[in-house]
């Protein structure tokens, strides 16, 4: 602090901040996951032989994971991308026909699309929101589309259920990208249980983990699942009797023992992580609308739960004399970690309006195979605005209640410090 601030100055302006001590760390692996792995490792060294895959720990993991979302099927493969791209391929869509993908979401969630041979169609978000809804998606259906591909981000739940009807009056397959919202639901069902297919993510980062990476495809259909198998091991004939040779043409997708044992060990502790966030994320909404003016706390839609892999926080800044990234820093200058941006928009990426996937070629756009607008570029304006009025703080399990309070004290005092108000501004 310079020697003339005043206790209440903005900590970018020399004042004190609000939150000195580290923000605790998210410790997601713990003797739980230890004693999985070395389990693994014993036994591989005991037998004299690698550590496998697709053994009793990975088939223990995906009967249990398929458990966890009220029955079905799962497969277990190495990362959510290509938990997406087996998905794709397993379904046999024909290729070079439009697959609508989400408006925001890692480009894990969208280049499989292009890399699997479908063109993909960036739809828009619903207002206010970083998912696509109904209506943004009935805009970009065409005579080409044979796929939709919704992303509940942040583990906030999306439409699904609209989106659903309109896929079904249209033949379209969905897939769930369910990478952000593990254990989220809504309408009392499990994401990832309305679509044809849904993908999750394991990495580490994410609600519960296999170790670095890591991914899972569930299904209800029987049939489906046998090709998402035979899809993710090199075509190797799974649930086909009598076939001896490798049916279709396939990369190695899977997942490995010691990863599925960790992962066996992180799905137990899922319900509780789902749990805490789901209190903070309580906390959060009544503090900031009892404290807040400007800053609203971004909750699940009506009827859905979410399980807040990010925390979005709403700001209102037509009420302050300065912008969201100036509010930002200012934020985190005092202690908070926050982030002004979270536009991973597909329509915006080099690669998709550049065309850039298979050399110079243009595929799959350019492929005469394809019947539909080559050249068309998509806009997404909800999604552009739902993130110039949304930043996140670095919330997760492992915070409390001190967490809570530092950060709406510091909301608080950037809040007042640039608030328009006419007494405060005399």
């Amino acid at each position: 602090m310079t020697a003339n601030a005043r206790p209440d100055a903005l900590a970018v302006c020399g004042g004190p901040r609000v939150r000195l001590a580290p923000w605790p760390a998210r410790r997601s692996f713990g003797q739980a996951e230890k004693e999985a792995a070395v389990a693994v490792l014993d036994a591989a060294i005991a037998d004299g032989r690698m550590v496998p895959y697709g053994g009793e720990q990975e088939q223990a993991y995906c009967r249990e994971f398929a458990e966890a979302l009220g029955g079905g099927f799962a497969d277990a493969v190495n990362s959510g991308t290509n938990a997406l791209y087996v998905a794709l391929r397993a379904m046999e869509i024909e290729p070079f026909t439009e697959v609508i993908v989400p408006p925001i979401t890692d480009p894990g969630g969208v280049m499989p699309v292009a890399l699997a041979g479908f063109v993909p169609v960036p739809a828009d978000a619903a207002p206010g929101s970083f998912n696509t809804g109904p209506e943004q998606v009935a805009e970009r259906i065409t005579e080409h589309t044979t796929a939709v591909v919704v992303a509940h981000i942040a583990g906030m739940p999306a439409e699904i259920d609209g989106i659903m009807d309109l896929a079904r009056r249209g033949g379209l397959a969905v897939i769930e990208d369910c990478a952000q919202a593990h254990g989220a639901r809504y309408k009392a069902r499990p994401l990832g249980t309305f679509g044809d297919a849904a993908v999750f993510s394991t990495m580490s980062g994410k609600h519960h983990a296999t170790g670095g990476q890591g991914g899972v495809v569930f299904t209800h259909d029987e049939g489906l699942y046998w090709r998402v198998r035979r899809h993710a091991d090199r075509g190797k004939p799974f649930g086909l009797e009598g076939a001896a040779r490798n049916v279709v043409a396939a990369l190695n997708c899977n997942l490995d023992e010691l990863s599925a044992a960790i992962g066996r060990a992180q799905l137990r502790k899922l319900p509780e992580i789902v749990r805490r966030r789901r209190a903070l994320a309580a906390m959060l909404a009544e503090r900031c609308r009892a404290e807040l003016r400007a800053v609203r706390f971004q909750q699940a839609v009506e009827g859905a739960e979410g399980s807040y892999w990010l925390f979005f926080f709403r700001l209102h800044a037509e009420q302050l004399r300065v912008g969201k990234p100036e509010f930002v820093a200012a934020l985190a200058a005092e202690g908070i970690p926050a982030d002004a941006d979270y536009l991973h928009a597909p329509a915006l990426a080099d690669w998709l309006r550049n065309r850039a996937v298979f050399g110079r070629s243009g595929y799959p756009w350019a492929c005469p195979l394809y019947r539909g607008d080559a050249g068309r570029q998509y806009d997404t304006p909800n999604a552009v605005e739902a993130n110039a009025r949304h930043f996140r703080i670095a919330f997760h399990e492992d915070c409390g209640r001190r967490e809570v309070d530092d950060a709406l004290a510091a909301l608080r005092k950037v809040e007042t410090a640039y608030l328009q108000d006419e007494e405060h501004d005399r």
